[in-house]
């Protein structure tokens, strides 16, 4: 869905890959499932924020988990936003555009 929208993707395994293909060639954009093996989504979040080589990338939080208090501590960990399983193509791709948007606008781009 996002490569047919024009955006190139990389895809990690599990959650300490995340981190070592974030570190080796930081994305402007990650999206970071929760639940992930070897690093949770909160681990990898933690991580990458602690690093200066990807303390900037914007993150967003994939979950199953969609009550606004889990939104709320998503947001308050440190995520730019919160998707909800399951998703509709159609807002996710917002998101990410605005988010993107967002960021060019943040970084003077």
């Amino acid at each position: 869905m996002l490569e047919m929208d024009g955006y190139q993707i990389r895809e990690a395994r599990d959650g300490r890959e995340c981190v070592m293909m974030a570190q080796e060639e930081p994305p402007d954009l990650a999206l970071i499932d929760l639940s992930m093996p070897e690093l949770d989504g909160w681990s990898v979040l933690r991580e990458l924020r602690s690093d200066s080589r990807t303390r900037s990338i914007i993150c967003v939080a994939l979950t199953a988990f969609a009550s606004d208090k889990d939104r709320r501590r998503t947001l308050a960990a440190g995520f730019d936003a919160h998707v909800s399983k399951p998703f509709h193509s159609k807002d996710l791709l917002e998101t990410i555009k605005q988010l993107l948007t967002r960021g060019q606008t943040d970084h003077g781009g």
